[in-house]
């Protein structure tokens, strides 16, 4: 219970629906136990009044019927009554169970979004997935069925228990005696189940995953001609689910039987010492009748405290995983918290950084002053350091040693959510949404009109491709863009950048899957975009950085030449010979 500790605050948020709940859980269960002593004092009428009538007494039937039949009504109108408050209780917990449910998801997506980037590249999608629906959903078993079963066992077990041995202790005893064998019985079974059952939601765990990153994929599978190759391990990962499945049904197959098996022990149990104590004059007939009810009405919540623990059992796992994450912090944070108009101006002083996972120096006495609507291009081969630059402006991370400086400003002291609404930035990587181009234009920007959609589009040498479409900027592109080129995504991707009218604009190598001719197209529209604006274009390609005011060249972290186009050709150094690679490779 110590890890499901952490729901109390959702308890105590929702404690009026759980507090209205147990009193509807009281009243149903009292009317539950109204029809036993009903049918007791039917049973005792008609015995009583069968030796009168047997007597000789013909009215005696006449009388009996009749009161057999108000004991019928009043037993079926007290069912009716037990029912209404069991749809009560349930619309009390279990809705509750469910609103704590949203609550808790919620909680948990917005954390993740809190999240740095190391924490993504620690955990898989599958699991972060996992963990806000498989596991969440199980707690809910906890917050709902569990805990409203658990209030109804307990509820009747003190009501019914004392009863049944204030009417006869010798008969209660016997009675009772098959059902703690039952409770173990189901525990052990349960727990089986549990154990197979998780190994079944790892193993469709693991197909899924799979299925996703062969569907992601099905391009590359395609064009390899690996579709079969890939069947066989499908069937392999398929085969495993299906066997464990039905191992779990081979459980579920004797767990029906053994139930049966005990409850009719019991029932057959109250028959036999019942009749005796009838025959000692102890108890009357009605008196075996009433106890095989309470027997039946016993037999449920004892069966369901084996579950009641399972659930419980299963919840706190689940608990422990979701707290794992929850207990995770983004150590991305603001010192100051400060909400300042930027202009532009960036600096970096003697920056370090080394990548935490793979050692590798992302950055290395990295040293360079942007001023406000000037330019930068960031040019070098690949793995050199030029996106880490750009992460850490954005701060993504945070640096090892040095300072980077917006507006004279520690970029620690900003507040990240205001700064990152001003920058403009095209990634390397360009993720785009299930959804349709406008919207993927849209996004991270708010009330924006129609014609600025348009006019970005035509900037970004986007609008002849979208005028093509049948549904032109209602096209819907599919997931991560299927639906369109390489090229086409970058270019949504850099009209989604231009959109935002931000203070800094960066261009992390978004030109590499374009054309010559689009990209010369691409960079004439963003000379009238880029002024009065910072801009940091990052490139393998000379083409795209040599218009920059600036230009660095950098190698493993490192800035090994800087200076514009026309001087860094007349050094002759590294700068010059890509220069020459590059035009020898374009004749």
């Amino acid at each position: 219970m110590k890890d499901l500790s952490y729901l109390n605050k959702y308890l105590l948020k929702y404690k009026y629906y759980y507090t209205i709940g147990g009193v509807f859980i009281l009243i149903s269960t009292a009317f539950a136990i109204v029809p036993a002593t009903l049918i007791r004092e039917t049973f005792n009428l008609i015995e009583n009044g069968y030796k009168e009538y047997s007597l000789g007494n013909t009215l005696a039937k006449k009388e009996i019927l009749k009161d057999v039949l108000f004991y019928s009504s009043a037993i079926i109108v007290a069912a009716i009554i037990r029912g209404f408050f069991m749809y009560m209780m349930r619309q009390t917990i279990i809705v509750a169970s469910r609103k704590i449910e949203y609550d808790l998801k919620n909680e948990i997506f917005y954390h993740y979004q809190t999240l740095p980037l190391k924490f993504y590249k620690k955990n898989n999608t599958g699991d972060l997935m996992n963990r806000i629906s498989e596991d969440v959903s199980k707690v809910r078993m906890y917050l709902g069925p569990a805990l409203m079963y658990g209030m109804n066992v307990t509820i009747l077990m003190l009501m019914v228990i004392p009863f049944m041995f204030y009417i006869n202790f010798n008969l209660a005893f016997y009675s009772l005696m098959p059902l703690p064998l039952l409770v173990v019985s189901i525990y052990l079974v349960q727990n089986i189940i549990n154990k197979r059952s998780e190994q079944i939601q790892e193993s469709l765990s693991n197909l899924s995953t799979y299925v996703q990153e062969t569907f992601s994929g099905i391009r590359l599978i395609q064009s390899f001609v690996r579709e079969i190759n890939f069947e066989k391990v499908f069937a392999q990962k398929s085969k495993e689910y299906k066997n464990k499945s039905i191992g779990l049904q081979f459980v579920l197959a004797l767990f029906f039987p053994v139930i049966m098996t005990l409850i009719g022990l019991s029932i057959i149990i109250t028959v036999y010492v019942g009749a005796l104590e009838v025959f000692d004059g102890n108890l009357s007939i009605g008196n075996i009748a009433e106890f095989l009810i309470y027997v039946y009405l016993l037999t449920w919540p004892v069966t369901a405290l084996g579950w009641i623990t399972s659930i419980i059992q299963r919840a706190s796992a689940s608990q422990k995983r979701i707290n794992e994450f929850l207990k995770e912090s983004s150590d991305i944070t603001s010192s100051e918290n400060k909400r300042i108009i930027l202009q532009g101006k960036i600096e970096f002083k003697n920056v370090f950084f080394k990548y935490s996972d793979t050692k590798i120096q992302g950055m290395e006495n990295i040293s360079f002053t942007i001023n406000p609507g000037d330019s930068l291009g960031i040019i070098g081969s690949t793995g050199s350091g030029k996106s880490t630059i750009a992460n850490s402006i954005l701060r993504l991370f945070d640096i090892d040693k040095g300072q980077i400086l917006i507006d004279d400003t520690d970029i620690k002291q900003l507040n990240i959510s205001h700064f990152r609404k001003q920058i403009g930035y095209v990634p390397q990587d360009v993720f785009l949404f299930s959804d349709t181009i406008e919207n993927n234009i849209l996004f991270g920007t708010e009330n924006k009109s129609f014609d600025l959609v348009k006019e970005a589009a035509e900037n970004a040498d986007l609008l002849r491709n979208i005028n093509s479409f049948p549904e032109k900027f209602e096209t819907k592109i599919g997931e991560r863009g299927i639906t369109l080129s390489g090229g086409q995504k970058q270019r949504v991707s850099i009209a989604r950048a231009i959109i935002k009218e931000p203070k800094i604009l960066i261009l992390d190598d978004c030109l590499s899957a374009v054309d010559t001719k689009t990209e010369n197209v691409i960079l004439e529209n963003m000379k009238k975009i880029m002024v009065n604006k910072t801009s940091i274009i990052i490139s393998h390609r000379i083409s795209s950085v040599k218009l920059a005011k600036k230009i660095i060249v950098i190698d493993s972290g490192k800035i090994i030449e800087e200076g514009n186009h026309k001087t860094l050709l007349e050094r002759k150094g590294v700068y010059f010979d890509l220069y020459k690679q590059q035009l020898e490779s374009d004749k």
